[in-house]
């Protein structure tokens, strides 16, 4: 009897995975360098990517959200991250940097990945929210 194993991901999660590759490449390709994709702690949160910008004066931190969502009712996928959603990637943010301290001296920046499908080419939203109290 042959058996094939078990898919342990549910087609949401295969499609976010296709994006956050999409976004990865297009953000290469823009200079920025992947420090990890799908960092996650529990109960906290997971970010999506987080990626250096090198600079010529300091380098940048970036928290890179990707999100997809077709045009409709319920507004595009750069609205899709709610004041709630920005809170929690904050958090999840906050402990990424106390467990990686040798990048605790970089400027952090939250960004925004956004596609309607994949033909389209992503809309980079650069400084998409702010943390007030950080970190």
């Amino acid at each position: 009897m042959v058996t094939t194993p078990l898919k342990l991901t549910s087609p949401k999660q295969r499609q976010g995975s296709c994006y956050e590759r999409l976004a990865l490449e297009y953000l290469q390709q823009q200079g920025l360098v992947l420090i990890v994709q799908n960092w996650l702690i529990a109960k906290v949160g997971e970010l999506d990517l987080v990626m250096l910008e090198q600079g010529k004066a300091w380098d940048t931190l970036v928290f890179i959200e990707v999100r997809q969502r077709k045009p409709g009712a319920f507004g595009d996928a750069l609205t899709s991250v709610t004041a709630s959603k920005q809170r929690k990637i904050i958090k999840t943010a906050k402990f990424f940097l106390r467990q990686h301290s040798d990048y605790k001296d970089c400027e952090c920046r939250f960004d925004v990945v956004a596609f309607t499908d994949e033909a389209s080419a992503p809309e980079w939203l650069v400084g998409a929210f702010i943390a007030k109290a950080w970190p």
